[in-house]
């Protein structure tokens, strides 16, 4: 059994930026990639970025450049850092453990003037 628990979502003005955390318990956490993903309201579940097990990250062309993910495996966590936030970045941000395939529960983020 593997839980994920999203925080750090919220509302920031364009051009902001925000921190978003995902704890996992449960499970070994170091030797499996993790993600992030987003979904915006009538749109699909989209890969955000994706960090392996041995720390190298992938990205959405949408978001190379302003967001990093990064992972503390000693804290069962992984980090998306997003900065110069735009409008369309609005969405439900998902954490996913890519191993066995669990989703948290998302957490909002709003960028709006």
């Amino acid at each position: 059994q593997v839980q994920l628990v999203e925080s750090g979502g919220g509302l920031v003005q364009p051009g902001g930026s925000l921190r978003l955390s995902c704890a996992a318990s449960g499970s070994i956490f170091s030797i499996f990639s993790m993600g992030w993903y987003r979904q915006a309201p009538g749109k699909e579940r989209d890969l955000v970025a994706r960090i392996s097990s041995g720390g190298n990250p992938t990205y959405a062309d949408s978001v190379k450049g302003r967001f990093t993910i990064s992972r503390d495996n000693a804290k069962k966590t992984v980090y998306l850092q997003m900065n110069s936030l735009k409008p369309e970045d609005t969405a439900v941000y998902y954490c996913r453990h890519e191993g066995y395939g669990y989703w948290g529960q998302g957490t909002q983020v709003t960028v709006s003037s």
